[in-house]
């Protein structure tokens, strides 16, 4: 695994977690691990994940990312995570609602390359 392919780190009161290329069921694993880390060291409770370098996963991928994001909120004990998923196309967007998205889920957001509307939403009071 490339670490470059990987980037998570704190920026203000977000964590920003990016993927870039092909991803791998090690890449997404490691990528969790890195949020959920940070997450509890930080007690941030905003995510912004950063798919505009992404290519397509496998459908096995997206059901893990799935599983993953279902054991992170498990982990954290919050209902009141929120996920910001910044995307460059509707397959890439699709993908990450069947991912990411939780049937009346209002904590997660998918945005078109409009980075800074994500951070603004992610920023925002929920409501």
């Amino acid at each position: 695994m490339r670490s470059e392919q990987i980037w998570v780190e704190p920026v203000g009161t977000v964590i920003v977690a990016r993927i870039r290329g092909k991803p791998t069921a090690e890449m997404l694993r490691e990528c969790e691990r890195r949020v959920l880390e940070l997450a509890r060291d930080t007690q941030q409770i905003r995510v912004l994940y950063d798919a505009l370098e992404l290519e397509p996963p496998d459908m096995e991928l997206v059901l893990l990312q799935k599983q993953l994001d279902s054991d992170k909120k498990e982990n954290l004990g919050s209902g009141s995570l929120r996920t910001a998923i910044l995307v460059p196309n509707t397959r890439i967007a699709y993908l990450a609602r069947i991912a990411f998205g939780h049937a009346g889920e209002a904590n997660y957001r998918v945005f078109y390359n409009e980075f800074a509307a994500a951070l603004a939403w992610l920023e925002s009071p929920a409501g």
